[in-house]
């Protein structure tokens, strides 16, 4: 039974014409608990900064290089937290090529190509030991960069109710563009440059 406050999570799989879709969104029941607000925003600025380094000619390795390491968010090594952090191609499958995570990609890195479609997804737990947030965005490769092509906003925790909230307020009913990545994300992609060695700076 679902109570006030208590976390949903939905894995939206879909086909049109054969292609597929793969995207994860978080709600909560009524209200936000601070402990999901929390989680929700770590997980957030994680999934941004992956989403800062798709571009052509960046890395798997590059990508994958600024999610946390397994223990820092409770896991004894990356094999136990895979597809937690974790990214995959899309198309006419759910699962497709690049893979892209800690696990492999530090080691096995693909180059990133414009035309290919790929989703990214992060995981953060929250402080009252038991929900988590999770969060997944398909991207589209450009020639220049890339596009976020899920259109369903996330930027903000959801609070499902009579009409869709986030946190800061009512949650306009399609997202536009990408929004660029705030400061602190620019600022995590750029240590973990520095930290992991695998040159995600620009």
């Amino acid at each position: 039974m679902l109570r006030p406050g208590d976390p949903v999570y939905y894995d939206i799989l879909q086909s049109y014409m054969g292609y597929r879709t793969c995207y994860y969104r978080c709600f909560t029941v009524g209200y936000a608990p601070h402990t999901m607000v929390d989680a929700y925003k770590r997980c957030r600025e994680y999934l941004d900064a992956a989403i800062s380094l798709v571009r052509p000619g960046r890395t798997t390795g590059e990508i994958a290089s600024v999610w946390p390491k397994a223990q820092e968010f409770g896991f004894p090594d990356e094999e136990a937290a895979f597809a937690l952090q974790y990214g995959h191609g899309i198309g006419l499958a759910i699962w497709e090529k690049p893979v892209i995570s800690r696990l492999v990609s530090l080691e096995h890195s693909y180059e990133i190509k414009p035309g290919m479609v790929f989703a990214l997804e992060t995981f953060w737990p929250s402080k009252d030991g038991w929900s988590a947030a999770r969060i997944e965005e398909e991207i589209v490769v450009t020639e220049t960069g890339h596009e976020v092509i899920t259109r369903f906003p996330a930027e903000e925790l959801l609070v499902a109710g009579q009409r869709y909230y986030t946190v800061n307020g009512p949650l306009p009913t399609v997202r536009e563009n990408d929004p660029a990545p705030s400061r602190h994300v620019v600022e995590m992609v750029e240590a973990s440059a520095r930290t992991e060695k695998v040159g995600a700076t620009d």
